[in-house]
């Protein structure tokens, strides 16, 4: 991989094509995708934030998807799965310290179909711009 972000949503569903690919080839632990902070709709740019969570991310490793969300992005994830019936939620946990919920999505699926759900995944969920700029951040 050469390049680490993208901004618009062809360019960020080739990005991610390309991250998973490179996370099996190299068999990494998991790949992380990050929200750029100053496109996260809770943050004021700095990464931070109201309730201290940062911006929105989404790791992947084998075959699932983790992710943290509130219950109202939590319904925003579960109607989107209707676009992906391949997919699906194979674990929510509520931690008592936690205002929200880690999600975990079982997702068998080639490298394409995993970028572009992880694109909608980050923009529908939490309720990002069609230009919001997303970044590989490990992988």
């Amino acid at each position: 991989m050469t390049r680490f972000d993208a901004a618009d949503a062809a360019g960020r569903r080739k990005l991610f094509a390309e991250a998973v690919l490179a996370h099996r080839n190299r068999g990494s632990s998991f790949l992380t995708v990050e929200v750029d902070p100053s496109d996260a709709p809770e943050t004021d740019g700095d990464g931070e934030g109201a309730d201290g969570g940062g911006a929105p991310w989404i790791q992947f490793a084998e075959q699932t998807f983790n992710l943290d969300c509130t219950d109202a992005e939590l319904g925003r994830l579960k109607d989107l799965l209707a676009e992906f019936p391949e997919f699906r939620i194979e674990q929510i946990e509520r931690p008592e310290e936690a205002e929200g919920a880690n999600v975990r999505v079982t997702a068998r699926s080639d490298a394409s179909r995993l970028g572009q759900f992880l694109d909608r995944a980050l923009q529908v969920t939490y309720d990002l711009d069609d230009d919001y700029r997303a970044w590989v951040t490990e992988l």
